[in-house]
């Protein structure tokens, strides 16, 4: 039985696109299915600067963490753009503050700039989602 549930897990890990690939499909994705698809791209990379940060890999981190901020930053432009998945969005977003926040404070003051920066940049995000959501005499 063990047996079977390792299987099944190596066979979905496998199956699983790349963040390369996930990448190529934004542009020939329908505009509705684009926030969903740039927010699973920013928490994939999110994971990434998690596991980089964690090695003190700092380079390579804030280049994983710049592509968190590009892709949710698509999402939201998408998620505008669409009237789609604006509240999961949202959620999403709010979901990688406060991961960066977390990693940040592992962190020495003098490296916590860059991750302040992205975190600054998502809560722009947030707003804008925010304010799209509940603008008044939109509806």
């Amino acid at each position: 039985m063990a047996l079977l549930i390792s299987l099944g897990t190596l066979r979905a890990r496998s199956v699983e696109p790349t963040i390369a690939e996930l990448k190529a499909r934004v542009s020939s994705t329908e505009l509705r299915d684009r926030p969903k698809l740039c927010v699973q791209i920013a928490e994939r990379q999110l994971q990434e600067t998690d596991r980089l940060y964690t090695a003190s890999d700092d380079q390579k981190g804030v280049v994983a963490l710049d592509d968190v901020v590009t892709y949710s930053e698509l999402a939201r432009d998408y998620a505008i753009q669409s009237h789609k998945y604006q509240k999961q969005a949202e959620i999403a977003v709010r979901g990688m503050t406060r991961k960066i926040s977390d990693i940040m404070h592992t962190l020495p003051q003098a490296e916590q700039v860059p991750l302040q920066k992205a975190l600054s940049r998502l809560q722009r995000v947030r707003d804008d989602l925010l304010s799209a959501m509940f603008s008044k005499g939109n509806k």
